[in-house]
């Protein structure tokens, strides 16, 4: 019998018996600081991010704090986070593909300095221009793109 690869449906619902919050590790605490850390479930940072209205925006660093005061941790583990906004973005992205009309914004998540993500589906340019559509301006700087006056837009919370 084969190895079969998950699908990414299948790894948004799979929670690993998470959430689950544990002393920050010493190879991460020379950057974090002592304190613990919270590993989410995916589905936890699939509805944070399902959550941000349109004209909208949150960066992963504010998931990553949503995720520490919703389970009293020092920080949201910004390993496992990342890796599960990716999970929520191609989830939605065969949501989108396959007609749905309800899915997860995840072109309304930036990385913490206001860029778009260009490992999500559909890359810059996609993004660019759902983001675009929604009143945001898009700005090239080398070959990254980041929305302008991006903390204007960012959810409170």
């Amino acid at each position: 019998m084969g190895y079969r690869r998950k699908s990414w449906r299948e790894k948004l619902a799979d929670s690993k018996g998470l959430p689950r919050v544990e002393p920050i590790p010493e190879k991460m605490s020379g950057r974090w600081g002592a304190g613990t850390l919270v590993i989410p479930a995916p589905s936890e940072v699939d509805g944070i991010m399902k959550g941000v209205p349109r004209g909208k925006l949150i960066t992963v660093n504010q998931v990553r704090s949503i995720l520490a005061r919703r389970h009293g941790a020092t920080i949201g583990c910004p390993i496992t986070t990342g890796i599960f906004a990716m999970i929520s973005a191609h989830v939605a992205r065969e949501d989108l593909e396959a007609g749905k009309a309800s899915l997860t914004p995840y072109w309304r998540t930036l990385k913490s300095d206001g860029e778009i993500n260009p490992k999500y589906p559909g890359g810059y340019e996609d993004q660019k221009a759902r983001l675009e559509s929604e009143g945001h301006k898009v700005i090239r700087k080398g070959k990254r793109y980041f929305v302008e006056d991006y903390e204007k837009h960012l959810i409170s919370g």
